[in-house]
């Protein structure tokens, strides 16, 4: 039975996300791990908060990453087989990075450190915003977004992600992305609300943030993935070192392609895919995606445990 594992990125946390996986000693001592590795107590602020900690983008990349690497641990841990695919939803790319092998856990914790401090740093405070649209083919999405840069070509909006069919996120200039919300009602939208995130990630705004990304990278010792890792960028597989730096690079301002990645999952025979982390934002956009391929979350120490079972 061939089975994918994904990843969830920013928007999945919460305060006591972890508390399903009491359990499992290997998830506490992962967090204690990379609290050591980053020199600050993220066991104390993933149980207790505050929440506005907990959301700070520096705070949230390594809190997902070590998320979902001490998920992946207690599913080794428990007998879990090795998936034959891997991806990740944004940040958790690099989850995905980690739990292939190609990239060393404590260097993955550094990297997306990092890259939050740079996507902080290249949209000042409130000048920029991401939107979802929710009820309109793709196609209709990029027209908005093409119809409002043409009313203000100093300003930025494109689309961002493409989560699943009838929604995509739009990413730019706050002003920019406000009049999309507003064309997009106009052209038929069930909704479009504005998100509760300051970085417009994946959209030309980050272009800063990716020229220092890939410095950043140049000083990261990666190699070949174990598992195949589908990327956000082209929904496809890299063996090659230097194509994976590019391509994490690319990701910051390119929008991600999860809806591709997950019908790449058919075409490769994948029967099970599986969220591996808190959460299970990413079941439910791939349950839209595609319903033939079997979608299920290791949410809590039962879950994993129920999966070890049935994937045997």
């Amino acid at each position: 039975m061939k089975f994918a594992f994904v990843f969830p990125g920013q928007g999945s946390q919460s305060i006591g996300m972890m508390t399903g996986y009491n359990d499992e000693s290997i998830v506490r001592d992962t967090f204690l791990e990379a609290s050591d590795i980053l020199a600050q107590n993220f066991w104390l602020m993933v149980n207790d908060g505050p929440a506005e900690d907990l959301n700070l983008t520096i705070n949230t990349q390594p809190l997902m990453l070590m998320a979902g690497v001490a998920v992946y641990r207690a599913w080794e841990a428990l007998g879990g087989d090795k998936p034959a695919l891997l991806a990740g939803h944004s940040l958790g790319e690099y989850t995905a990075l980690v739990a292939s092998g190609a990239l060393s856990f404590a260097d993955g914790l550094k990297l997306v450190r990092f890259r939050g401090q740079v996507m902080q740093q290249a949209v000042p405070e409130g000048m920029g915003g991401m939107a979802a649209i929710l009820g309109l083919e793709d196609a209709a999405v990029e027209t908005v977004c093409q119809e409002v840069v043409a009313l203000n070509n100093q300003e930025s909006l494109e689309p961002a992600n493409f989560n699943s069919p009838g929604q995509v996120v739009i990413a730019g200039h706050k002003n920019a992305v406000l009049k999309g919300i507003e064309l997009a009602k106009e052209k038929g939208a069930k909704r479009a609300v504005m998100l509760p995130m300051s970085i417009p990630s994946h959209c030309r705004l980050m272009k800063p943030a990716a020229e220092k990304m890939q410095q950043q990278l140049e000083q990261v010792s990666l190699r070949s993935p174990d598992i195949p890792i589908l990327h956000n960028v082209d929904a496809k597989s890299h063996d090659d070192v230097n194509s994976i730096k590019a391509i994490l690079t690319r990701q910051l301002f390119s929008p991600v392609r999860w809806v591709d990645t997950i019908k790449a999952f058919a075409t490769e025979g994948i029967a099970h895919s599986v969220e591996c982390g808190p959460g299970n934002i990413l079941t439910g956009l791939n349950k839209r995606i595609d319903r033939n391929i079997q979608h299920v979350s290791l949410a809590n120490s039962d879950a994993i445990r129920q999966a070890v079972a049935n994937f045997k």
